[in-house]
């Protein structure tokens, strides 16, 4: 069992543009059945746990659209937001260390996956919850917007492949010899 961070970014570190749309995401050459591509990471996942905002995202972009996940899906939030009629979806807010534990049982032995937030992953990596990072890398830059990861984490590189045009990496949180993340 695994937390895992799996995003896309622009070459230049960014995951959304400033009005957080994905338009330039959505526009590139991805195989979705490619080397480490979405579709097999979802296989691993267990339970789901995204912030707010990328929670309102993915009900703007699915429309009336049922919801994309079966596994039980965290929204981390200190808001009032609309639920999704019959998907696993529950609501809560507080440390990300207190809700981990749920999350993992949750999961029944298959992986947790964070999903969108760049803030979020952090919160996991800083109290060392975070196992792995996936970053699809698109071939653009977007100059500013929402970063990949807005804090300094150390990681060990453990598989690249390309995909069409993108490059893609998937690396382990490196830990301390206490088996603590090595965060500055």
């Amino acid at each position: 069992m695994a937390t895992h961070y799996y995003t896309a970014s622009s070459l230049d570190g960014f995951i959304a543009t400033p009005q957080h749309s994905l338009d330039w995401l959505l526009s590139q050459d991805f195989d979705e059945n490619g080397p480490m591509a979405y579709a097999g990471f979802l296989q691993r996942i267990g339970a789901l746990v995204m912030g707010a905002s990328t929670y309102e995202w993915l009900l703007r972009e699915q429309g009336e659209e049922p919801w994309p996940y079966s596994s039980p899906t965290w929204v981390l939030t200190h808001r009032d937001l609309r639920v999704v009629e019959g998907a696993d979806i529950r609501f809560a807010h507080g440390a990300v260390s207190d809700l981990h534990p749920v999350l993992v049982e949750a999961a029944g032995g298959r992986d947790v996956w964070v999903i969108g937030g760049g803030d979020l992953a952090g919160q996991f990596a800083d109290a060392g919850l975070l196992d792995e990072v996936w970053v699809q890398y698109a071939p653009v830059m977007l100059g500013a917007g929402a970063p990949l990861l807005p804090r300094r984490l150390d990681l060990e590189l453990v598989e690249t492949a390309q995909n069409r045009s993108f490059v893609c990496a998937r690396y382990r949180v490196a830990r301390d010899d206490e088996g603590d993340s090595r965060l500055s």
